[in-house]
């Protein structure tokens, strides 16, 4: 090539590019003169970048059942070698390690007779629902009839996993924003008025519905219960009780404020009110649910601010690399992780540490029932591994007359904590709400990985207590 031709070469000292002048010499040392920087000179366009192949699903929508041991997904496959070397067969051949803890157990409790074998784990795997459920085909051929019961639910577990992992989009997931007209009531009767009046995208299968209602369960479960729209009320069967009424209304009063005449420039600014504090009590996976899912209570309380308040030592599991874990400094003395910029007047707070402790440093110090609000889930008030844990912050609780939501997996573990604190507490806590289903429950079924038999859903029972106030009398 001569001097008179040009050509592009990229100048590795510089991400700019530079263009040889006819008439420039090299130096003795390296490029020297020889290049000179074009500013002026009009630059050559350059390609775009290639737009990324399309996500291609592993599984499709037809093929989503598979046996758990034979699972293409290799997480599912390393949860069926769990499930293999945890669970037991429930055959009442086998001698029981523990007496079940699902709905219905007093039905389902093993055949009266005499068992003769030693407690076996599960090896066999039900050809229709893919999971290991008994420890030989003989065993699972003679309890068939019990198996049945199960069997459907276990299936629609089996294909509900695939569908997470099939690598498919999952719109369902894009949850409504803010209300576009504040004065649009919305419809707490069920899922499928909630997302209408919410203006959700419509979901016109059940998968999707029942992955969406895994996630949306949890902000659905506390706005049902404290919005003037409960479906929860004081008529025949609708569980809330005077106690309760008085409790909610405090909270509505302040969920649903006046309008002030508050815009946006300067002149028209107003005092706010002090954000609604929420203190999820015990928290684990709702700690580290999307954003977005948490920011549906702002949109539906468009003029409230919020304060999530995550508490217990699982409440960081999992999230270390996403969110480090602060030195503990006297700016900061419990480490709390702190997440404020999340829109629409909502602020998270996590901290690893018990309840208990932070009650008695004084930390959220005074409780206000118009303000604050405590919400336990699936906290296993009364399961023999965790009691002990709950029994000294249940005083705490009671002593800050606010409310306390509680759900539970099942009806035996919502009816199982609702005795325990009866016993812990009797006669120094009111019921604000009986217990019962959550209207708001999760449609998606999960099994215990230690126990194929307990299936369970997402908050699938709700109910609610406060400490009890004494009402003053006057004496004449």
């Amino acid at each position: 090539m001569s001097s008179a031709d040009s050509s592009w070469l990229h100048d590795v000292r510089s991400p700019t590019w530079q263009r040889r002048v006819p008439g420039d010499r090299r130096s003795l040392f390296g490029i020297g003169k020889a290049f000179r920087r074009a500013a002026s000179l009009p630059e050559r366009p350059r390609p775009p970048p290639p737009e990324p192949p399309p996500a291609v699903p592993v599984l499709k929508q037809d093929n989503l059942f598979h046996p758990y041991t034979k699972s293409p997904i290799p997480r599912i496959r390393r949860r069926a070698a769990f499930i293999k070397t945890n669970a037991h067969c429930p055959h009442p051949d086998h001698h029981m390690i523990k007496l079940p803890a699902y709905r219905n157990a007093e039905q389902r409790l093993p055949r009266p007779g005499n068992p003769t074998l030693p407690p076996a784990l599960v090896d066999f795997e039900c050809p229709y629902c893919g999971i290991p459920v008994y420890c030989s085909d003989s065993h699972w051929a003679d309890h068939y009839e019990e198996h049945l019961e199960l069997c459907d639910i276990l299936r629609q577990i089996n294909e509900d996993d695939h569908d997470l992992h099939s690598g498919r989009e999952f719109p369902e997931f894009m949850f409504a924003g803010p209300r576009v007209v504040e004065e649009a009531l919305i419809n707490f009767t069920n899922w499928d008025t909630f997302n209408y009046t919410r203006d959700f995208e419509a979901i016109n299968e059940m998968r999707p519905m029942r992955q969406a209602t895994r996630i949306l369960t949890y902000p659905a479960t506390i706005a049902s219960i404290v919005s003037e729209l409960s479906p929860y009320n004081l008529r025949k069967g609708g569980r809330l009780t005077p106690d309760g009424s008085r409790s909610f209304s405090a909270l509505r009063y302040s969920l649903h404020p006046p309008k002030d005449g508050a815009g946006k420039d300067m002149k028209s600014l107003k005092p706010r009110a002090p954000a609604m504090r929420i203190f999820v009590l015990g928290a684990r996976a709702e700690s580290s649910l999307p954003r977005h899912a948490w920011m549906q209570l702002s949109c539906i309380f468009p003029r409230v601010a919020f304060h999530l308040i995550f508490i217990g030592p699982e409440s960081m599991m999992g999230r270390e690399k996403e969110l480090p874990l602060p030195e503990r400094t006297p700016a900061n003395p419990f480490g709390a992780v702190v997440e404020d910029r999340l829109g629409g007047w909502t602020k998270i707070s996590t901290f690893v540490e018990y309840y208990q402790t932070l009650h008695e440093s004084g930390l959220f110090h005074p409780f206000d029932p118009y303000l604050d609000c405590f919400v336990l889930y699936h906290p296993g008030l009364g399961h023999p591994a965790t009691a002990h844990e709950w029994e000294p912050a249940i005083p705490q609780l009671l002593s800050t007359k606010v409310p306390i939501i509680v759900t539970g997996y099942t009806e035996y573990d919502m009816y199982r904590d609702r005795y325990w604190v009866d016993e812990v507490a009797k006669g120094e806590y009111d019921v604000l709400l009986e217990p019962g289903e959550n209207r708001f429950r999760s449609l998606r079924w999960d099994l215990s990985d230690v126990d194929p038999q307990d299936v369970s859903a997402g908050n699938w029972g709700v109910w609610a207590f406060r400490g009890k106030r004494y009402e003053a009398v006057v004496k004449d």
